[in-house]
């Protein structure tokens, strides 16, 4: 028996021996010298080297298929954030600071170095509980509330610390919520960089909210060739909005996939590929990659019997996953045979960019921009929220709806009354998970454990 808190079988270790020599990399570009100097400006790069545990606990008691791919996607995380440390020594003079509502496919077109600031407010807690943890209390002692959400008061930590890239500039946007908006306030103070800040309008689906954000984007364009010495090239936009095609059209075929009962994949495969490879990195060709090997992992899960074989309850979650405890999905099939088929932040309606011309281009990734990440389901008309929700619901026949009830999340706080109405009258089951996103001195780990316990036993009957 393994004498660490989870299995480490030959899957676990060949994966964990990988991950280890890809940051070892580091040791050989930048160098010994220059990671070490990295590492003690930027105390939050050692966090990468907890990966394996992190693995270890998503892994649980996966079997088969399930199990490697776990691996898999663990490996390929620390591919990117191995990439991401060695381009702040190699590119530290293009570096671009942009929000997570703001994707960086025009920054990669100008030839800049993007570093998503809100990255690291994802992460840390996923790996790190305790050093962000300290972050949040830096950003509190500070002034900022500390009913702010966490993730926007763990960047203003880091920054208070230095502990971020000095940036040639900023762009972020008034998505998706106030706390997130407030913190680049904090941020442009602290580093005195140069910030603009695109402006989404409320119904942003529309054909005018489209075409004013349109414009909005070629003003941010020209605010980086002002500001930095990136210029616009077409067909190097062309180029990473292909990429970015190919990539969703591997994805779409696997959301179509997880329809199937058992699921062949889920839960944090799922949701950690989108988070690195559609959102953090897309248009890249690595990111294409991952989604086409995601797809094979799940064809071969499929004809095995599925990732869950005996699955019994299938689950939609709502709301950014619990950070805290990334391991809720490992732990709950174990527990109760359950599968988080999809997540609000993984599920979208991004069109396929039409790259004819760039103005076909901006037309696309305008809605892209729009709809990120919690943002398309928590501004504009409260239809938007709902719709989304029930659909998936329905297209993917999940048995109960976990809403992750992050208490610093205000928009969607204000919406939980009109959620279990809802629900109520649809005959859901709904969960409400209350917890806090990144401070598991909230609610701890065994405390989500308990709510779950309770719910799966007194209302499904588990």
């Amino acid at each position: 028996m393994s004498i660490l808190p989870y299995k480490t079988d030959a899957t676990y270790l060949r994966w964990a021996a990988k991950n280890l020599l890809r940051i070892s990399f580091l040791g050989v570009d930048p160098g010994p010298v220059r990671i070490l100097q990295l590492l003690k400006r930027y105390p939050w790069v050692s966090a990468f080297l907890k990966v394996n545990k992190l693995m270890g606990r998503l892994m649980g008691n996966r079997r088969g298929v399930y199990r490697e791919v776990t691996g898999y996607i663990l490996n390929r995380f620390v591919d990117v954030f191995a990439d991401i440390t060695r381009d702040l020594d190699r590119y530290a003079d293009r570096i671009v600071w942009h929000e997570d509502l703001v994707p960086p496919e025009v920054i990669y077109a100008m030839g800049l170095n993007p570093f998503m600031v809100e990255m690291l407010g994802i992460v840390l807690p996923l790996v790190d509980v305790a050093q962000g943890e300290r972050l949040i209390d830096e950003a509190e002692n500070a002034g900022l509330p500390a009913d702010t959400c966490t993730l926007p008061r763990i960047s203003v930590g880091l920054g208070l610390k230095k502990h971020l890239p000095p940036p040639l500039c900023v762009v972020t946007s008034n998505s998706p919520c106030d706390g997130g908006m407030t913190s680049y306030a904090f941020l442009e103070e602290l580093y005195h960089a140069p910030t603009f800040r695109l402006d989404m309008p409320y119904r942003y689906k529309d054909p005018e909210g489209i075409a004013y954000y349109v414009k909005e984007m070629k003003k941010m364009i020209a605010f980086l060739e002002e500001h930095t010495p990136g210029r616009m090239d077409w067909d190097r936009l062309r180029a990473v909005c292909e990429e970015r095609n190919r990539a969703t059209a591997y994805e779409l075929e696997l959301w179509e996939l997880l329809r199937h009962k058992p699921a062949p994949l889920g839960s944090d495969v799922v949701f950690l590929g989108h988070l690195a490879f559609a959102l953090l990195q897309p248009g890249r060709p690595r990111s294409t990659q991952v989604f086409k090997q995601l797809l094979e992992f799940a064809k071969e899960s499929m004809r095995s019997g599925g990732g869950l074989p005996d699955e019994k309850y299938r689950v939609l979650l709502w709301n950014p996953p619990t950070l805290i405890f990334p391991e809720l999905f490992s732990w709950s099939e174990q527990e109760y045979r359950t599968t988080m088929v999809m997540d609000m932040l993984t599920f979208n309606r991004h069109p396929i960019i039409d790259t004819s011309t760039p103005d076909t281009m901006l037309h696309d990734l305008a809605q892209i921009f729009m709809q990120g990440p919690m943002a398309q389901h928590t501004r504009g008309p409260v239809e938007y929220f709902f719709e989304d929700l029930f659909f998936i619901h329905e297209h993917y026949s999940t048995d109960t709806i976990w809403m992750a009830g992050h208490i610093g999340c205000k928009n969607t706080q204000a919406l939980l009354g009109m959620m279990r109405e809802k629900c109520r009258r649809r005959d859901i089951p709904l969960l409400i998970i209350e917890y806090d996103l990144g401070d598991s001195r909230v609610v701890s780990a065994d405390g989500i454990k308990e709510q779950v316990t309770m719910f799966m036993k007194t209302v499904m009957g588990a």
